[in-house]
C-alpha cells in the first residue's frame, strides 16, 4: 500500500503530532513498508496452526500457597504516631 506525504501530514494533524514537512516523504515510505509487511503476513495461511499460549513451552513449577509470615499489625501500630480502630491516622493532604 503506497502512502503519500500528504496523507502523512493529515495523519499527523489528526494525531496532533508535529512533523517537519521535509520528513513527510520519509515517514510515508516507512509507513508504506510497514503496511506492505502486514499485507504479506495476512496472506499467510494459518489454518491448523494452534495459537501460542506462552513463549516458554516449559511448565512452570508452582509453590504451595502457605503462610510464611504472621500479621504483626498490633506491634507496628504501637510505634505509629496515631491509630484508631486498627487504622493509621495521617494528616489531611487534600482540602
Amino acid at each position: 500500500m503506497k502512502i503519500k506525504p500528504e496523507q502523512i501530514n493529515k495523519i499527523a494533524y489528526l494525531a496532533r503530532l508535529t512533523i517537519d514537512k521535509s520528513e513527510a516523504a520519509s515517514y510515508a515510505n516507512t509507513l508504506s513498508e510497514i503496511l506492505d509487511l502486514v499485507e504479506q503476513m495476512n496472506e499467510i495461511d494459518t489454518d491448523g496452526v494452534e495459537p501460542l499460549l506462552h513463549p516458554m513451552e516449559d511448565i512452570q513449577r508452582l509453590r504451595e500457597d502457605v503462610v510464611t509470615e504472621e500479621i504483626k499489625r498490633e506491634s507496628f501500630q504501637k510505634i505509629a504516631p496515631k491509630t484508631k480502630d486498627g487504622l493509621y491516622l495521617v494528616p489531611k493532604v487534600i482540602e
